[in-house]
């Protein structure tokens, strides 16, 4: 069996190939989680790692620290199959792998700032644990130069290798998790031509759709840039929502006229999986004295939109003749640490309210944020205003009907996906507001 950093297609062009090959996934985040089942999913033997134990445990049983229904479908899969195995020993994962792929990102601290240290100091880590002929993958998102200096230096130092000689070394991130794998699109570049032909013969097993870019620095920022992109069009969206809710427009009327439909459109307070590295590029501009004054402006616009969605779901029990303080707010869809959803339900519980969380993919019982039932029923039970969270199926599809009957009436519904007409919600007897809905407004 040829080491990775020498292979050819025709090596790896089956799936019984593949089985001979290995691969080390460091992070169980979305990133992580992704390329573990796409790797699994073209024939390879995963073992996925993390540094966080919880996060390990709660892999193992194929659940994730996410709320992505079809990865933890996909991952127990593989695991009750034998082809994922999820543990804490990193350097024994390395030692036995092949294939490397870092799925983790820099960290953003309170100050906005681009903190690479725990990054730099796993791949140390993985440094100390790899062997000749291996090829490491960086899938995470990768601030400028980092690369060539942090990730490059620390696997060197540490091994006592050389990129592209001794090891190949690529980046390829994924900034979009939410698709198949086979219609995943991945920009891949290296130290070397060695690294990039490697990587790519790898890569290929995953997805036919694989673009190779000159250099390093280049694939960088493109990265940066697409993350600038869907950072500055959900502003937009979110933007122009809330126009339309002061002028008593509906938003998704408009989007109706204009084809708009896709959901890039769509006003949210879900932030990205990439929400964060927004400042990785705004870390870099201030490195080279270059101002970006939309790209600011934009995660500015959508970090402040989760205290509107506040405001909403303030003004829905007010209609009620109700104060959120004490109030029972039941928010549909899963809501994650750290994020929009996290914030909101802080904000909300701060105000006095108390929350439930439907989400069925979760451990009942009470947590930081919210009392998580996994019955419906048991999480509007009482309520006085529900949130609808996430416009995954299970969520969205509610019978107002049969809520009415639960609920604490008068009681508001707050839609921030945009699923739920609001003239149905008026019939069955709630009050209704929601992110881009100016018709709303009484």
């Amino acid at each position: 069996m040829p080491p990775v950093l020498h292979l050819k297609p025709t090596d790896v062009d089956t799936d019984e190939k593949r089985s001979k090959y290995s691969v080390a996934v460091v992070g169980c985040g979305h990133k992580g989680i992704f390329y573990a089942n796409a790797f699994a999913d073209a024939g390879f033997n995963v073992l996925c790692t993390d540094s966080d134990a919880s996060v390990v445990k709660k892999a193992a049983r194929g659940k994730t620290a996410f709320a992505m229904p079809e990865a933890q479908t996909k991952l127990k899969s593989h695991i009750a199959a034998e082809k994922i195995d999820v543990t804490s020993e990193l350097k024994k994962a390395v030692a036995k792998s092949d294939i490397i792929v870092v799925a983790i990102t820099a960290k953003i601290d309170e100050q906005k700032n681009n903190d690479c240290t725990g990054v730099a100091n796993i791949c140390k880590q993985i440094g100390a644990a790899i062997h000749s002929g291996v090829l490491v993958i960086y899938g995470g998102i990768a601030g400028l130069n980092f690369m060539e200096g942090t990730l490059k230096e620390a696997l060197e130092n540490a091994s006592g290798l050389k990129a592209g000689k001794d090891f190949a070394l690529a980046y390829s991130p994924i900034l979009n998790t939410g698709v198949a794998s086979a219609d995943l699109e991945l920009k891949i570049a290296a130290t070397d031509e060695v690294s990039l032909k490697a990587a790519a013969t790898i890569l290929v097993t995953i997805t036919k759709k694989v673009k190779e870019v000159s250099d390093l620095r280049t694939a960088e920022a493109a990265a940066l840039f697409e993350v600038a992109k869907q950072d500055t069009t959900t502003a937009l969206a979110n933007e122009l929502s809330v126009f339309c809710e002061n002028a008593k427009i509906d938003y998704f009327k408009v989007l109706d006229a204009l084809n708009l439909n896709s959901t890039e459109f769509h006003p949210t307070i879900a932030e990205e999986e990439n929400k964060n590295q927004a400042y990785l590029l705004m870390d870099a501009a201030e490195n080279i004295n270059a101002k970006l004054r939309l790209t600011t402006l934009a995660r500015q616009i959508n970090e402040d939109i989760v205290r509107h969605a506040a405001n909403l779901a303030i003004e829905g029990l007010k209609r009620c003749n109700k104060s959120i303080r004490r109030s029972k707010v039941a928010v549909l869809g899963p809501v994650i640490p750290d994020s929009g959803s996290g914030l909101f339900v802080k904000m909300l519980e701060q105000k006095g309210a108390k929350i439930t969380q439907y989400n069925p993919t979760a451990k009942k019982g009470n947590s930081e944020l919210g009392d998580v039932k996994s019955s419906l029923n048991e999480a509007v039970e009482g309520a006085d205003c529900i949130v609808l969270l996430s416009d995954s199926e299970q969520y969205s599809h509610v019978n107002l009907k049969k809520l009415k009957a639960l609920v604490k009436s008068p009681a508001a519904v707050v839609d921030l996906v945009g699923r739920i007409d609001p003239t149905q919600v008026d019939t069955e007897g709630f009050i209704y507001t929601g992110l881009g809905r100016g018709t709303d407004k009484k």
